[in-house]
């Protein structure tokens, strides 16, 4: 199985929660990832593509193959950061 996620990589567990409070106000996910992503992807919205298990760090995979497509996780904390994860489809 491969899952197409999009992710927001922020520095600290207080810029995680404040996206992710900005998201269930009805923010756009792509543009948030736009404005505060550290990560290259952020220029494209977050988007990663499609990955399989075994490309990304196992904290990140773990959340990212859990979630179901639309739904977006908490902070997930990883060597790079915090991330913001959401799914967008499975194949």
């Amino acid at each position: 199985m491969k899952v197409r996620a999009s992710h927001i990589l922020v520095n600290s567990m207080e810029k995680a929660n404040s996206i992710i409070a900005d998201l269930g106000k009805g923010g756009d996910f792509a543009a948030l990832a736009r404005r505060y992503s550290s990560c290259p992807s952020g220029k494209q919205g977050g988007d990663l593509g499609f990955f399989s298990k075994g490309q990304m760090v196992k904290e990140f995979e773990d959340v990212a193959f859990s979630l179901e497509p639309g739904k977006v996780s908490g902070p997930v904390k990883t060597q790079f950061g915090y991330h913001i994860i959401k799914v967008t489809e499975r194949k």
